[in-house]
């Protein structure tokens, strides 16, 4: 799982579009020197502000349903924009924003499979899942199966799950501040897990429900403000707009140099239609309807979005809390048209990759392009307040994850498979904030440990997983009779292992002869590149045209030193870290394989396994999952 990076193979691993912030070389910095301490105040200030919050909270958290579900008291709204602030991780605000700059309508697909997958959840997932469950995953399987079995299976994959996800996160979190302060990639990795551990450990639920909405509506917030200045001088007409993306020279220079040779036939005119079209990055359709399942039905799946509806007092809140949830993640998602594209034509693709390959610094650099430019205040001050929102989204993620894998470990295994449900409210909240306190230990480690390495794909590999093992467990147990004990556990334990091991198989792998094969090629055509791109800036007529040069040329320096060094790196490397010399599979997402195996081991493993439990169990499941009747009395005892 080393470094690779856009370009080393031809390609870009499908899942990596996924992380905010895959590491990358920083050719410079985001934020002059001078204007650094902008970037430390508006961080502090935010900080500071969920900081205040936390203390507040801790004032509360007594009791386990506190400290698990914020003691059920949190509105419909309020777990609406929970959830979304939940659910819009960094890869959103980020990651997408800044695909689109770089690969125009490519980009903007992606926001479609998040938005669509709560389709899945308001329909079949989120009344019923709050009204048999308590606090976990573990729970709602333990409703009619046998509880010790299936809690230790569903605790294993909430924890599987979260630190997939964690590990991206974490990352992300510590490239983004020493991107834009310059701390140390480690001491930013710190940071980030002591604050997140603040808010889970002291707060718990409420702490971090009230963070992930003051995330929510400062991201929301933040993109309505840059889209309003960015779409504004368009009269806010999305044909104009688009008529100013297809006749950008930078935007026509970048789908130039996508295409290569198949470019030389294109006049400027239809390089600027082609950004509108799709094809410039996603080429191999059985790997977007792969990943497509796995984010559509991975969300109904993810253990810490299941746990925000046990927040709410009643199923109606519940439905509420996932139509305003759609409708902020909805209304999000076309505003990233707007920034990707935006920055695409105010900034250049050449610009926003010269600070990060992977264009996640996309709408950062409007921001400040928007304030006034890279040598003015106010635009560093622009730029350092999306970059605290950004900051603030991924501390708001892992505090959810780590709170759920927290939970699975001391409400699941502890209580109830150690103690066997026998442990007081004060044992239970004690032993959640030491299992949090694990986790994010963990979580520190993990993301120290994983500096300078590729975990792009480990978040798309959290939702198949999610995909393949939570969800058909969930919805079989749900809402079909036969459904019990052997074939939870065996639907689960096949579909994660399915959907891990064709990912330690697939392209997603860094296999160093492949790496090296690449490198050499850069290398060898390094030469010629450089005398084309010093030639093109002789003959560079004006200021505008020479500086797009020199960040073509910067572009190609940073290749050549990149594949100088994947050359020293793998010199006496061959192989993968399972061993292999080149991929079992092009398959670069396991969804299509992963999540039907997983449907037919549930299947298979109830109709081989007898349990009497689950047959006696299902009558008081349905009534109890269709109307609530007899939740609050379970709950309360």
């Amino acid at each position: 799982m080393r470094t690779q990076k856009f370009g080393t193979l031809g390609s870009a691993s499908t899942a990596a579009l996924l992380l905010a912030l895959a590491p990358a070389a920083h050719a410079q910095g985001a934020v002059p020197d001078r204007f650094r301490w902008l970037t430390f105040l508006v961080f502090g200030v935010i900080i500071a502000i969920t900081m205040y919050v936390t203390y507040r909270a801790a004032k509360r958290v007594k009791t386990t349903q506190q400290f698990y579900a914020a003691g059920r008291s949190v509105s419909g709204i309020q777990n609406g924009w929970a959830i979304a602030g939940d659910y819009l991780s960094a890869a959103s605000f980020l990651g997408i924003a800044g695909l689109i700059s770089l690969y125009g309508y490519d980009g903007f697909m992606y926001s479609v499979g998040w938005l669509v997958a709560y389709i899945t959840v308001l329909l079949v997932i989120a009344e019923p899942c709050r009204n048999i469950g308590k606090y976990t995953l573990g729970d709602i399987l333990a409703f009619r199966n046998e509880p010790k079995k299936v809690k230790t299976v569903a605790a294993i994959s909430t924890i599987v799950v979260s630190i997939f996800y964690l590990t991206a996160q974490m990352v992300g979190g510590g490239v983004l501040v020493k991107t834009l302060i310059g701390i140390d990639y480690e001491v930013s990795v710190i940071a980030v897990g002591i604050i997140m551990l603040m808010y889970v450990v002291f707060g718990g639920m409420v702490a971090t429900t009230w963070v992930q909405i003051i995330k929510a509506v400062l991201l929301v917030a933040a993109s309505i403000l840059l889209v309003m200045f960015t779409w504004a001088p368009y009269g806010f007409s999305l044909p104009a707009f688009l008529t100013a993306v297809v006749g950008d020279e930078k935007v026509q220079l970048q789908v130039a140099k996508l295409l290569g040779d198949a470019a030389s036939n294109m006049n400027a005119e239809q390089l600027g239609q082609r950004f509108l079209e799709p094809g410039l990055f996603l080429k191999a359709p059985i790997d977007q309807i792969s990943l497509g399942m796995a984010l559509v039905l991975g969300t109904a799946g993810m253990p810490h979005i299941l746990m925000r509806f046990f927040t709410v007092p009643t199923a109606k809140d519940a439905r509420t809390s996932v139509n305003w949830a759609m409708a902020i993640i909805g209304g999000f998602y076309v505003l990233t048209l707007f920034l990707g594209m935006g920055s695409a034509i105010n900034v250049g693709s050449a610009k926003i990759a010269s600070i990060d390959a992977g264009g996640n610094m996309a709408g950062p650099l409007l921001a400040q392009f928007i304030g006034g430019g890279e040598e003015s205040m106010l635009g560093n001050l622009f730029l350092a307040f999306v970059a605290a929102v950004a900051f603030a989204t991924i501390v708001a993620v892992v505090a959810g994850l780590v709170l759920a894998s927290a939970s699975a470990m001391s409400h699941d295994i502890w209580v109830g498979v150690v103690k066997g449900e026998h442990a007081t409210q004060q044992e239970e909240v004690r032993a959640a904030r030491i299992c949090s306190v694990i986790v994010g230990a963990i979580a520190i480690a993990i993301g120290i440990l994983a500096k300078g390495q590729n975990v792009a794909h480990l978040v798309a590999l959290a939702f198949a997983v999610a995909a393949s093992s939570n969800l058909p467990a969930v919805l079989l147990t749900l809402y079909w009779k036969p459904c019990n004990t052997g074939g939870i556990i065996l639907g689960m334990i096949v579909g994660a292992f399915t959907a891990i091991g064709l990912v330690l198989v697939s392209p997603n792998m860094t296999y160093p002869l492949l790496v090296k094969e690449a490198a050499q090629k850069v290398i060898a055509a390094a030469p010629a590149k450089m005398e084309k791109l010093q030639a093109k800036l002789a003959a560079a007529t004006d200021a505008k045209q020479q500086e797009h040069v020199k960040l073509d040329i910067a572009g190609a320096e940073k290749a050549l030193k990149k594949a100088e060094g994947d050359m020293k790196k793998f010199e006496n490397e061959t192989t993968s870290i399972v061993g292999l010399e080149r991929p079992l599979i092009q398959l670069k997402n396991p969804g299509i394989f992963s999540i039907p195996l997983g449907f037919i081991c549930v299947i298979i493993g109830s109709l081989l396994y007898r349990d009497k439990r689950s047959q006696e169990m299902w009558d008081e499941l349905y009534v109890r999952q269709n109307t609530g009747i007899g939740r609050e009395g379970a709950v309360a005892h």
